[in-house]
């Protein structure tokens, strides 16, 4: 399996028109600093535009990559600790122009039969990461590497630090180089200014209380207070990762059932939340759950809700706990229950005093803080678009991935819109969980009597 994909060549890209001196210093979120020890892996798969050599389209992106890099001046950055304005240091960009890493492969045959035969450790030899050097300041925190079929077809491979951003604005960056090849500007340029600030100089009292800074009427800072005070444990497990593609009238179905018709609010979607909460249910079924459902994390896109511009540049993604509470591992009606007043507990207020008690506690602690969900998360990224990444009239990406890796393997669904001719309600969903339970997941009954095709076999070898 690993000779099927030949490195070719590996560069680094520059924008066409650099940063002018003095060098600009970008500041890092609280939700950005939370995720240091996490990166994404984002895969789209392309067939390849008629009347184009192999080579030629890669030549074609990377050419666009040196334009596309002029609006985006934190990609080119570099990390280093700033001991200025803070004194213990924490991380920020320092946007020198010094470039992403740009890497070619070529794979045999073509990419339909790619995707006839995938696991998730073929998914991973069309990405390429470097783990951070003992010389941050030198190390690349964004790379692309574009694959090329022999007999056709095109992967384009994203790595990032999920510390400069998320899965959105990453999945937005990339449609910046799709923009700029067919129509020589960008649709949605970035802005990369700060999270907004609560204007209520009352709640800045809740800043000044006990070391404890416990707020017992925010359920959002309770729920990020409990997961700093219980990391995830490690584990020795083998995890797989499996993708689901639930069609339109099967996410109907499961709504019909879960009696979800109407709007929920501006992160969940009805189709989303009912397909949390048939998850939910099956995931523990499959971990021996009898007595009640295992507690889990729901993590969404909180742009709309904080009124911020679909360009916004950073983290925006909210964990969000929901328990168990002895709920049947059968009773889809009390789970879906559980999720929504979960959901309902989130408002532009709560989420804002989150990202203050957040950079209160950052302030606080020398050492860098890492915000983990559960151990059994689940991952909204339904809003997003990735079909409109388009490099020439009438060639969307036929498929795409993503991943959101840390140095814990953990249990973690995340929902993804399907192609728009494939229903409003589609979607896919990638699955990762330890490679005994994502078998017996793909048999277990609830979730069969919903035929979901398997895109991705756990069995594959």
């Amino acid at each position: 399996m690993g000779e099927s994909v030949t490195f070719l060549r590996k560069r680094t890209l520059v924008s066409t028109k650099p940063v002018q001196p003095p060098c600009k210093i970008h500041q890092l979120s609280a939700l950005d600093l939370m995720m240091e020890k996490h990166h994404l892996n984002i895969i789209h798969y392309y067939n390849t535009p008629l009347g184009l050599q192999l080579g030629e389209l890669s030549t074609k992106i990377r050419d666009n990559l040196s334009e596309t890099l002029s609006y985006f001046p934190v990609v080119m950055g570099r990390l280093t600790k700033d001991n200025i304005n803070n004194d213990m240091g924490k991380w920020v960009i320092k946007c020198n122009d010094a470039g992403l890493r740009f890497v070619e492969a070529k794979a045999k045959g073509s990419v339909e039969e790619w995707l006839e035969n995938l696991d998730d450790e073929k998914e991973n030899m069309l990405v390429h990461w470097e783990d951070m050097c003992h010389v941050p300041y030198h190390w690349s925190t964004f790379y692309i590497k574009v694959t090329e079929f022999e007999e056709g077809g095109l992967a384009l491979g994203l790595s990032c630090a999920h510390m400069i951003t998320d899965s959105v604005c990453a999945t937005l960056f990339l449609k910046a180089v799709t923009d700029i090849l067919v129509n020589g500007r960008v649709s949605v340029p970035p802005f990369f200014h700060s999270l907004p600030r609560n204007n209520n100089n009352n709640r800045l009292l809740l800043l000044n209380l006990e070391k404890s800074h416990q707020n017992p009427n925010n359920y959002l800072i309770n729920t990020y207070k409990s997961y700093l005070e219980s990391p995830s444990p490690l584990t020795a497990k083998h995890y797989k990762t499996i993708a689901l593609e639930f069609k339109d009238d099967m996410v109907q179905s499961c709504m019909n059932l879960a009696q979800l018709n109407g709007p929920t609010n501006d992160a969940y979607s009805p189709a989303c939340i009912a397909l949390i909460g048939l998850l939910w249910n099956c995931i523990s079924r499959v971990k021996g759950m009898r007595h009640g459902l295992i507690d889990m994390s729901i993590c969404s896109n909180m742009r709309k809700i904080l009124g911020l511009d679909q360009g916004f540049f950073g983290n925006c993604m909210i964990y969000n706990k929901v328990y168990g509470n002895g709920t049947r591992v059968d009773d889809l009606m009390s789970s879906i229950k559980a999720i929504k007043d979960a959901i309902e507990n989130v408002n532009k207020d709560d989420i804002l005093e989150l990202i203050e008690w957040l950079e209160h506690y950052n302030r606080d602690h020398s050492s860098s803080f890492v915000v983990d969900g559960d151990k059994l998360e689940f991952i909204n990224l339904e809003d997003m678009d990735p079909y409109s990444n388009i490099f020439t009239q009438g060639y969307e990406p036929i498929r795409v991935s993503y991943y959101s890796e840390s140095g814990v393997e953990k249990d973690k669904v995340l929902i993804l819109p399907w192609r728009p001719n494939e229903g409003q309600l589609s979607k896919i969903v990638m699955i990762t969980l330890p490679s005994d339970e994502v078998i017996k997941l793909c048999e277990d009954q609830h979730l069969t009597r919903y035929s979901p095709l398997i895109l991705m076999d756990p069995k594959h070898k």
